[in-house]
């Protein structure tokens, strides 16, 4: 998730994104989610795609028990911290700059005992792959990390890199913009795309995506 800092914003809808913490019920859990607006921007809140991925995860039609999952652009955590109490091995990814924080709030809301089953790494899309597995896990998850036009190409790379043919992409996205279609177009020409579920109240989509295989000419 980009790093962009941003001024008060005076709009009753976002006044929410300027609180100091968040908080939610999840996998049977109660989470504090901090924020940190002012000091790091769309980084440092939790937004509504993150909130409804975990609603849909909580809806038991991914299976996650043992699964091994990396969230990416992951913000505050939630999504990650959610599928680590449902079951999965998760590595939690965003730049260095949120890293601290983003740690934090895991650390906050991962009991003792789950601990082991979350990593905290850092990932700019597009680069230092090979650290990375290539194809080595089960989920691929990201909300709301389609938003920047330039980074639409990087991002592709990024989650073909890591996806093997049986791994399962999870986007939850709020389409704003053309540009976003336009993503859902490019990523269609490498996965097959589908929307799963769709949450009217916060206007969110969540597409599941798998890698298209390879045509075999008769």
């Amino acid at each position: 998730m980009a790093l962009v800092p941003y001024v008060e914003n005076a709009l009753p809808q976002l006044s929410k994104l300027h609180n100091s913490s968040a908080q939610f019920y999840f996998a049977n859990h109660n989470l504090s989610l901090a924020q940190d607006w002012k000091k790091l921007g769309v980084a440092a809140v939790v937004w509504d795609a993150a909130v409804v991925m975990c609603m849909y995860l909580e809806l038991g039609q991914v299976d996650l028990k043992g699964k091994v999952a990396i969230e990416l652009g992951a913000g505050t955590g939630l999504v990650g911290i959610v599928a680590a109490l449902l079951g999965a091995k998760v590595t939690i990814t965003d730049r260095e700059p949120a890293l601290e924080f983003l740690s934090a709030n895991v650390k906050a809301n991962v009991p003792p005992d789950r601990r082991g089953s979350v990593a905290v790494s850092e990932l700019t899309w597009g680069e230092g792959l090979e650290h990375y597995p290539a194809g080595g896990f089960d989920l691929v998850l990201g909300a709301d990390i389609v938003y920047l036009e330039d980074t639409f190409e990087a991002l592709l790379r990024t989650t073909e890199h890591l996806c093997s043919d049986k791994t399962v992409v999870l986007l939850a996205c709020k389409i704003r913009y053309e540009r976003d279609t336009n993503f859902l177009d490019m990523l269609k020409k490498r996965f097959a795309v589908e929307e799963v579920y769709y949450e009217n109240q916060r206007d969110i989509h969540v597409y599941k995506a798998v890698k298209l295989q390879p045509r075999r000419d008769l």
